[in-house]
């Protein structure tokens, strides 16, 4: 099946679809706002599984290395380990003691086994927002501090680069990641999105090392060479488009999750999970080092 425009995968609607991962020839995402954790097929539409469900938000999972099922998840405030069989194990609270009501928003393995969360405060507080870096065996680092609405990270397949979304600033910054440490360095602008284009979302990095960025509010997903230059635009049917990921057997299947969440009158694809087929691959979902017990 060739998909040249734009396509519902699903029939679901979900409040808000993000943290989109291709995983174990499957695709995996979060209703955000509902803490659930579903799943789907790459080859041909059908519903979404739950695969868990939590009593708080549930903003992304990254696979664990070498324990196949298990999820390490930005949930609630801070980060959960999300077994494959049993109860869920708390491994860290980054913001429960946060003065603003904070939760924990997008987040992502790199190629190096790090765990990266953002979180922001239910009210988008400016500024109130960070980006924590977890590395098995230390201290949780707020890596990058001052922000409102972090998205992404996305990370380039070394490892060496990290692009960090602001949204309702519009704003992508890059940074230069110690591969060793994961200390960042070198921060500097990437884009500035015209509000009237919507607010720069979810993200990942393709193959060709070119930067994928879903426009909440802006009914499309953009493509940007490393020049920060313009390569492609995909118009959407939905307004809202948060959680994007390059899978599907060859991993050139472009998904795109959406939310009805805000919205007075949601449209008939808005909360739909989309696909279309595109030129150039992704990169395999990276997997998070274990938590130390």
């Amino acid at each position: 099946m060739e998909l040249t425009e734009p396509t519902v995968w699903s029939s679901d609607r979900l409040e808000l679809g993000e943290g989109l991962r291709w995983v174990d020839d499957r695709l995996v995402l979060v209703d955000l706002l509902a803490g659930r954790l579903l799943e789907t097929d790459g080859d041909a539409p059908a519903p979404l599984r739950e695969v868990r469900r939590l009593d708080v938000p549930l903003g992304a999972v990254a696979p664990v290395a070498g324990r196949p099922g298990d999820w390490l998840a930005a949930a609630g405030t801070g980060v959960t380990l999300l077994p494959a069989t049993g109860d869920v194990r708390p491994v860290a609270d980054l913001v429960g003691d946060a003065p603003e009501p904070t939760r924990m928003n997008d987040a992502v393995a790199d190629p190096h086994g790090r765990f990266w969360a953002g979180s922001m405060t239910y009210a988008a507080v400016p500024g109130e927002g960070a980006l924590y870096r977890l590395t098995p065996g230390a201290a949780p680092v707020p890596a990058v501090t001052g922000l409102t609405i972090p998205n992404g990270p996305a990370f380039d397949a070394a490892g060496t680069t990290m692009y960090l979304a602001d949204t309702p600033l519009g704003a992508i910054d890059r940074f230069t990641v110690d591969p060793e440490t994961g200390a960042l360095h070198g921060r500097e602008p990437f884009l500035r999105i015209s509000s009237a284009d919507g607010g720069p979302d979810g993200m990942t990095v393709d193959a060709a090392g070119h930067l994928w960025i879903a426009l909440w509010g802006g009914s499309a997903v953009r493509r940007y060479r490393p020049d920060g230059t313009l390569d492609r635009e995909i118009r959407l049917p939905a307004k809202q488009p948060a959680g994007i990921c390059l899978g599907g057997p060859d991993l050139r299947r472009l998904f795109v999750g959406t939310a009805r969440v805000g919205l007075t009158t949601a449209g008939p694809a808005d909360g739909a999970l989309l696909a279309v087929d595109v030129e150039v691959p992704g990169l395999p979902a990276a997997k998070a080092a274990a938590p130390v017990a």
